[in-house]
């Protein structure tokens, strides 16, 4: 029986959750969408008059839709040239999801979505539906067909695994922004010293280019050595220019919720730079260089105001 515009109306309502918990459980924006639009068709043919509880019966059709991806990404991951990184979302993109609680902003952070990629899938469902989506452990029991304890297990193992030791600094977006404009003064001033005082000790430095785009595989570790490498990485040169085809205009912004190197040229962005922000000082720079995880961001770039850029790299 073909949906009805109620019927149609209803998963629409569902699809902003659905696209938060997928993007949480995936890291990327395009399969997220894509698992999504999958639950859709489930939803298109099933018999939807006898599904008590809409929400639910969705949340676990799109679950285990990921798990199945998160599974079949592994092998992909394997073969993946260089380092692999999650695909930023800039402040503003829905697919963020709901940002009241400490726990749901941390879940869908840079560092954390990265940290995630050591889960077991499923440790990694069962941490993103309790910790960022607040489900009681029977649900998420009932969704991925396991028993309530083992739910309570897998999620205090998952949590024990994404925790590393550093303790986020919750910062608001004219904080980040402040952070950010603080680092690139820094990184430009032609000296070392000011940028390795900004830095944790063990601070480290990686990038994803996919192959496609020239990103060291090998995370560049230390203070010193990550100071040399960004400052090197932000100096003008006719190289970057011929890379990026013009003239590289760079914003502080945000990304994930946090601070944010946004790198754009002619209106397209190039890279995101995600910085991670302890007590202790600057912990770790993801830079995201690969254009088919840049898509996104450039869609949601042209339709912000994000003002005159700091500077210009030429």
């Amino acid at each position: 029986m073909p949906l009805t515009a109620n019927d149609v109306d209803r998963f629409e309502a569902s699809r902003p959750r659905l696209e938060a918990i997928a993007y949480r459980l995936l890291g990327s924006a395009v399969e997220a969408e894509d698992a999504v639009q999958e639950t859709f068709l489930r939803w298109q043919s099933a018999d939807v008059d006898r599904i008590e509880v809409p929400e639910a019966w969705l949340t676990k059709v799109l679950t285990n839709l990921c798990l199945n991806e998160l599974t079949s990404a592994r092998a992909r991951r394997e073969t993946y040239v260089g380092r692999w990184l999650p695909e930023p979302l800039l402040a503003g993109d829905p697919m963020l999801g709901p940002a009241d609680t400490a726990e749901q902003r941390e879940s869908v952070s840079y560092a954390v979505l990265t940290l995630m990629e050591r889960l077991a899938p499923n440790e990694r469902a069962v941490y993103v539906l309790r910790e960022a989506f607040d489900y009681p452990h029977r649900e998420i029991a009932e969704i991925l067909d396991i028993s309530e304890a083992a739910s309570q297990q897998i999620f205090h193992r998952a949590k024990k695994h994404v925790a590393d030791g550093k303790v986020r600094t919750e910062i608001d977006e004219a904080a980040a922004r402040r952070i950010v404009e603080e680092f690139l003064a820094a990184a430009t001033s032609g000296q070392t010293e000011p940028l390795v005082r900004l830095l944790t000790k063990d601070a480290i430095s990686i990038g994803d280019g996919g192959g496609k785009v020239p990103a060291r595989a090998k995370a560049f570790e230390g203070a010193v050595a990550v100071a040399k490498f960004l400052r090197g990485l932000l100096k003008p040169g006719e190289a970057k220019r011929t890379m990026f085809g013009g003239t590289i205009e760079v914003y502080a912004w945000t990304a994930n919720g946090d601070p944010a190197v946004v790198a754009v040229v002619d209106g397209q962005v190039v890279g995101v730079m995600c910085l991670e922000v302890t007590a202790e000082g600057l912990a770790a720079f993801r830079n995201q260089v690969n254009p088919d995880k840049l898509e996104r961001a450039t869609a949601l770039w042209a339709a912000v105001d994000h003002g005159e850029p700091l500077f210009e790299i030429f």
